[in-house]
């Protein structure tokens, strides 16, 4: 006959045992992409009510994910590669754009955060033609992009010192469209920063510069300082206006968000 010390032991036994099944009994080895109704359990959830639980992506929108969901299906967000090098210019001696791109290396899991753009344009205008030939003077406002989309890689000096051929023109804006704030395109946020009043910088570098008579075009050199200039956004046409110049300098020294380039 069994006392009642092996009637405790086997409760004991039987309780422990039915505690290891419920931790067991969670996500471990079972994280289902998407929403999978069949990918279900009995367990703890996560809003400390036992009963069934669920370990697929749609559970986090659900709130029925099993307690264990965080640890045993950690959220991946999407991971990308580096952006590439801007291509040429989509079609020469014209106003046109150029494209860089990324791929996905990682896609997003367990609702991590999903995949930025793939792929930037910004305007550009090339002096070439694909056989080398110097493209016709073309006459009109003065073409700008953000500084941040200027070609190539910056020349240094033996000490570190940057070497970029050119100038800079100062200018106080003095008018532009509503066109420049009301898009928010990525290849277009920096025209948001176009505002009436304010000085901005506009650099000349090749290939913009011609090599003749050492000026961009459109930028007003020999023009007064009352003289209304006129002046168009590389990437929306539409986003253009006027300003006034203030000065030429050797070096840009604007604020990032005021300093742009001739195209």
């Amino acid at each position: 006959m069994a006392s009642s010390v092996d009637y405790v032991l086997l409760l004991v036994g039987t309780m422990l045992g039915s505690y290891h099944v419920v931790v067991e009994a969670g996500c471990a080895g079972q994280c289902c992409r998407g929403t999978d109704n069949s990918c279900v359990t009995t367990d703890w959830r996560m809003d400390r009510v036992y009963g069934t639980c669920y370990c697929d992506e749609g559970c986090v929108r659900t709130m029925d994910c099993c307690h264990d969901y965080p640890t045993q299906c950690p959220a991946q967000s999407c991971a990308v590669t580096e952006w590439s090098y801007w291509s040429g210019c989509a079609q020469p001696c014209q106003r046109s754009f150029r494209v860089r791109r990324r791929h996905i290396e990682r896609e997003p899991r367990n609702s991590g955060e999903s995949c930025p753009s793939l792929e930037e344009q910004a305007g550009c205008m090339e002096y070439h033609s694909h056989d080398g030939k110097l493209c016709a003077l073309n006459t009109g406002p003065a073409l700008i992009t953000t500084m941040k989309f200027g070609k190539g890689r910056v020349k240094h000096d033996i000490y570190g010192v940057p070497q970029v051929p050119g100038f800079c023109m100062e200018y106080k804006m003095e008018s532009l469209t509503a066109h420049c704030t009301a898009e928010n395109r990525p290849h277009t946020h920096w025209m948001q920063y176009l505002r009436e009043g304010y000085i901005v910088c506009v650099a000349c570098q090749p290939p913009a510069m011609r090599n003749h008579s050492g000026s961009c075009q459109g930028d007003g050199q020999e023009s007064n300082s009352e003289e209304l200039l006129h002046w168009q956004a590389v990437g929306n046409s539409r986003c253009r206006g006027t300003w006034k110049k203030v000065q030429r300098t050797p070096h840009c020294s604007c604020p990032q968000v005021h300093s742009f380039l001739f195209i």
